[in-house]
């Protein structure tokens, strides 16, 4: 039986959710770990076993294939001790039956599994009555791991470029697919061919007769033709995708895939009207590649979850967002930096985090993806940035290079946080004849990445005090905008309640509605976008900006149908929304005659 949470912890950051699989999967609860930084897995393995006693043999880069071997032995690792903690767990709650109480306690009042358990109990506890039931319906969590597709950097021995299966994603992927894992892969950043095209060489990914998968494929998305697109393909080479999770433009933490002005609740409409139609489409032509491959063709149709992520902070937008959209699952990400029990961040980001209000929170363009990134303003990493620009050599000395992919200056990639690609790219830039606020404005633009693959997963070493000689001790951190309304460390027990509705942890009365918070961040956006054009803009880009208006306009008319024919729920945040709609609609008429004017 599958556990009956309702929320699933997405991947934070690269390691900050590194071992959470290992601290809350015995409570049921899913939760996902980042391969990009197979140095820091092999790290917390080597760590993990000096802690329990195992024999560690140390993976170095002189092995072959030692990133993909790196990621299957910790992988392996942490599925061995999370699985022991859940025994250990299950049998000392059939012992002391208060253990049993806390598990079923955590699930929400609306569970069958929760209702299940205070029915059996409601008479009287008797421990060897019910504990076979126990034994039988409490369930680990979901060990999921994250690869971003586009970090698939080609890797080198001496000067000699390596085929493609050595590409980073591509070894992650590897490295996952030779575990003993029986969970997911959430492949986010886009679609990658050849990395989709890889996942036919391994079996685990393909279901047998009755359906079951052992490795399933979980898409990240931000919108339905997206979605579509990606099932079919990955359907014609006999791979189904179990899940698609949708995730907000803007509304997240991390990396910001902006769509073209589309909101996530259009988007969710979407997906709720067209879900019967993408699992009969898809599943068509995953029979057709099945037959075609003379492989096993599953009796019944295959099952699919949609799930979405990004921005929800009250037990109110939780359940709105399951009921209405009819999703499976809700991810909470952001409020869990702020959980010990959960996460793995240093106590000093942490309190950084505590204290962080809106103007703390940023879209930045620090991220050497190109991508907007949502930073914490004063993190460390970037003080250690501008401490190097202060003395003349801006740029990091690139100790990991795994978003070594920009290939303008040298045929090997180099990242553009790099000191080499700042000190080439700065180089170019003194030999135009600019202006000086051209120039400043440039120059800027080059010297503002920061080393995010290596930020992101330090604070995991500094929280465990391991050694950070290679890394340094700057921690980039990437929450989104809602950690501005969480503000103190919570327990876990105190977060599950909080997204059930059983407790409140939110102080603040002045945050706005979910929807509401993302359509702001959409105009701000737009405004920036129209900001960058105003001096000379193409036809291209004024029918972009048009378009991007447009789609805003349609998401104001929607949520206003939604929200004004609601019965139950927003009693007291109702009115507020539907002002806010009327003001960003206004908002965007202004808008739309600037961007006629331009």
């Amino acid at each position: 039986m599958n556990n009956s949470h309702s929320f699933h912890i997405p991947v934070m950051g690269i390691g900050f959710t590194i071992d959470t699989p290992l601290k809350v999967s015995q409570f049921g609860l899913d939760s996902v770990i980042s391969l990009v930084d197979d140095i820091l897995l092999e790290k917390l393995r080597k760590m993990y076993c000096e802690k329990f006693e195992i024999k560690y043999t140390e993976i170095n880069e002189k092995i072959e294939d030692f990133r993909a071997k790196r990621i299957t032995s910790y992988l392996d690792l942490i599925h061995e001790l999370a699985q022991k903690k859940f025994e250990e767990f299950k049998n000392s709650t059939v012992e002391t039956g208060e253990t049993i109480k806390d598990y079923f306690s955590m699930l929400p009042d609306t569970s069958d599994l929760n209702q299940e358990y205070k029915n059996l109990t409601k008479d009287y506890f008797n421990l060897e009555e019910i504990e076979n039931w126990v034994r039988e319906h409490m369930t680990m969590g979901s060990i999921d791991v994250n690869i971003m597709t586009k970090v698939d950097k080609d890797n080198y021995i001496k000067k000699e470029k390596l085929p493609t299966e050595f590409n980073d994603a591509h070894a992650a992927l590897r490295g996952f697919a030779n575990s003993g894992l029986s969970s997911s892969v959430i492949l986010s950043a886009g679609m990658n061919p050849r990395l989709y095209s890889y996942l036919e060489q391994f079996e685990d990914f393909y279901p047998d007769e009755n359906g079951n998968i052992k490795k399933k494929i979980v898409l990240k998305v931000s919108d339905y033709r997206s979605a579509l697109i990606q099932g079919k393909f990955l359907a014609k080479k006999g791979i189904w995708v179990s899940e698609y999770r949708i995730e907000s433009g803007l509304n997240c933490g991390g990396h910001a895939f902006a769509t073209d002005g589309y909101l996530m609740g259009p988007i969710l409409e979407q997906f709720k009207e067209n879900r019967s139609e993408l699992i009969r489409s898809v599943h068509e032509i995953l029979t057709s590649a099945l037959v075609q491959k003379n492989r096993t063709v599953p009796t019944t149709t295959l099952p699919l979850k949609i799930t979405a992520q990004g921005g929800v902070g009250t037990s109110e937008e939780h359940q709105f967002i399951l009921d209405h959209y009819n999703v499976d699952s809700v991810g909470w990400g952001t409020p869990f930096l702020l959980v010990p029990e959960a996460t793995t961040v240093d106590d000093s980001t942490r309190n950084k985090l505590i204290d962080a209000k809106e103007d703390d929170l940023y879209l930045s363009d620090i991220s050497p993806l190109g991508i907007p990134f949502h930073s914490l303003k004063g993190n460390t990493k970037d003080e250690e940035k501008i401490n190097l620009i202060d003395k003349g050599r801006p740029g990091s000395s690139c100790p990991k290079k795994f978003v070594a992919l920009n290939k303008d200056f040298t045929d090997k990639g180099i990242c553009m946080a790099s000191r080499q690609y700042q000190h080439l790219k700065l180089k170019e830039l003194d030999s135009q004849e600019l202006t000086t606020t051209e120039y400043r404005s440039k120059y800027e633009k080059i010297v503002e990445k920061s080393c995010t693959c290596v930020g992101l997963g330090t604070s995991a070493l500094l929280a465990y005090g391991l050694d950070t000689k290679t890394e340094g001790e700057g921690v980039s951190i990437c929450p989104g905008p809602n950690m501005a309304y969480f503000s103190k460390i919570l327990s876990l027990n105190e977060m599950t309640d909080h997204i059930y509705g059983k407790t409140n942890v939110i102080t603040r009365t002045d945050r706005p509605n979910m929807f509401i918070k993302e359509l702001f961040m959409y105009i701000d956006y737009l405004k920036n976008k129209i900001e960058e054009t105003k001096e000379a803009v193409t036809d291209r880009q004024k029918k972009y900006l048009k378009t991007f208006t447009n789609n805003l306009k349609e998401g104001i008319a929607y949520y206003h149908v939604v929200f004004s024919g609601l019965k139950e729920g927003f009693e007291e945040s109702k009115t507020k929304i539907i002002f806010d709609l009327d003001k960003s609609l206004k908002t965007l008429q202004l808008l739309e005659v600037r961007i006629e004017a331009l």
